[in-house]
């Protein structure tokens, strides 16, 4: 009796166990349509509830203390988090969310612990870097740049250590890196509310590049991926001497990539520049270049000429929306500063 008695007791325990989680569960989903409508209260509300019912759960207890944060409820939020960071099953995220609560509570000195020990922990975290550099940027601290760089370098897929370290470059005297990273970010985010901006920077930063006669002697680096960029830039500095335009662009970029792939297309392999090779290729190059460059500077004019190019501007904008613009590991060729 007493084995048929354990046997009964581990099935009843078990099923309450497995409908707990099942509770857990929805609560979970219920809460996180609340976050998304923006109804924090009531998506604290219910994922305490859920948590009750499956304390184990960090995605869960994650999503607890950012709605606390995005409620403005700072210590609670950092409350929930403090037990976070010392599971083992703790992901960078948390590192970078605790980060934020500490920072938004104005302890700079806690959150640049916190963002050093998510990087120690995880070392290839793009969002980290990222975040550790905004840190050191909103303090003044110029060297911002080391992390952005270090995140484009172990995470080149994630997209807002470049647009940081487009604008940093831009504000300096280098004219290569700001206009490369910048337009990466922009073919990974491309519907980016940053994205006007930076296209901005973009078109100013061609003007930046050309404003030397002779872009190689201006170059005093030893980069030799620099070094090829400019020699093969130069190439095309007649084609600037008339000022930087949207045509003007389509024609230097135009030469630009021909010359690099007979130069130097398989020395310094390059997905933005294979990007740019295939769109050229197959004549999307001209609205490509038209979305960058045109529709920052006068949108009458780009509205103009999707009108009068509407075949064109629809075959772009259908193969834009149809991939995933990916940096592959190991095209890296910045020079830590």
């Amino acid at each position: 009796m007493s084995k048929r008695f354990f046997l009964a007791a581990l099935v009843i325990f078990l099923f309450c166990t497995a409908v707990q989680a099942q509770d857990a569960a929805q609560l979970h989903e219920t809460a996180r349509v609340f976050m998304r409508q923006g109804d924090y209260a009531n998506a604290i509300l219910v994922l305490n509830r859920a948590i009750k019912l499956d304390e184990k759960n960090i995605e869960i207890a994650k999503d607890l203390g950012l709605n606390y944060y995005f409620a403005k409820d700072y210590p609670k939020a950092l409350e929930v988090y403090k037990p976070i960071l010392e599971r083992p099953d703790a992901d960078d995220q948390c590192f970078q969310v605790a980060g934020d609560i500490y920072l938004a509570l104005e302890n700079p000195k806690e959150c640049e612990k916190i963002y050093k020990k998510g990087i120690k922990k995880f070392p290839e975290s793009g969002p980290l870097y990222n975040a550790y550099g905004e840190l050191l940027w909103a303090q003044k601290d110029y060297t911002a740049i080391k992390q952005w760089e270090k995140g484009i370098e172990t995470e080149p897929g994630y997209s807002r250590n470049y647009y940081n370290a487009c604008k940093y470059y831009y504000f300096t005297t280098d004219k290569v890196w700001s206009v490369l990273y910048g337009e990466i970010f922009l073919n990974i985010e491309p519907s980016s509310t940053s994205s006007p901006e930076i296209k901005n920077i973009l078109f100013e930063g061609y003007k930046k590049l050309f404003a030397e006669a002779d872009l190689e002697k201006s170059y005093t680096g030893k980069n030799e991926f620099v070094t090829a960029f400019l020699q093969t830039m130069n190439k095309q500095s007649t084609l600037a001497a008339g000022g930087i335009t949207t045509e003007s662009l389509v024609m230097i970029r135009t030469r630009f990539i021909l010359d690099w792939y007979n130069d130097f297309g398989s020395k310094y392999p390059f997905r933005l520049f294979d990007y740019q090779h295939q769109l050229l290729q197959e004549g999307m190059f001209e609205a490509y270049n038209q979305w960058i460059f045109t529709a920052s500077q006068n949108l009458p004019a780009y509205q103009n000429w999707v009108t009068t190019n509407e075949a064109a501007y629809s075959e772009f904008s259908r193969f834009q929306k149809g991939r995933i613009f990916k940096i592959p590991p190991g095209q890296y060729y910045q020079q830590q500063p």
